[in-house]
């Protein structure tokens, strides 16, 4: 058993997505967010109604990583800078058999500093569902502080995160 974790740690590789992408990070997101549907019993969440065109949109204008497992999308996440100039990331997503080997850690972090480094964000902000433990302690994990709570276009009530990016000058 820890044989084969060992090995899909070390094949899972993080890259910008390219356009062909959308279509599985379409797939993924649906069949990631199923469960947190499922938490909420509301099955009209943002990344359940999303169209293909529009994740076709985001990848060709925002800033989405994936994670791949050979010529497998197994993790997404998307990040955009608001008009304040915070950084907003969301739909992070890891394929139910590969949660918890940090790869939601990694795409974080791909999409923080593409962020940051590219597109001058100094803020971060994430929005979790206030049932969604597994989410919200890897967030903690990583410097999210909570801020607030909002409450989504779906009504589901969100905890607002943010963290500093200045993290991120010191080391460019």
């Amino acid at each position: 058993m820890s044989g084969r974790h060992a090995h899909m740690g070390m094949s899972v590789t993080i890259s910008a997505a390219a356009e062909q992408d959308a279509e599985q990070i379409f797939r993924l997101q649906y069949l990631c967010f199923q469960s947190e549907a499922a938490l909420y019993g509301n099955y009209r969440i943002d990344p359940l109604v999303q169209t293909l065109d529009s994740v076709r949109e985001e990848v060709a204008q925002d800033c989405v990583f994936v994670a791949r497992l050979g010529d497998e999308i197994v993790g997404s996440v998307h990040g955009r800078i608001t008009e304040e100039g915070a950084a907003a990331i969301g739909k992070l997503c890891v394929h139910p058999r590969l949660q918890g080997h940090g790869i939601g850690a990694r795409l974080l972090k791909a999409a923080e500093s593409a962020l940051a480094g590219e597109r001058g964000a100094r803020t971060f902000r994430l929005h979790a569902g206030h049932r969604s433990e597994s989410n919200l302690s890897l967030y903690s994990k990583v410097g999210y502080q909570r801020v607030g709570t909002s409450r989504g276009a779906d009504g589901v009530p969100m905890i607002v995160l943010e963290k500093q990016a200045e993290t991120y000058a010191t080391t460019a």
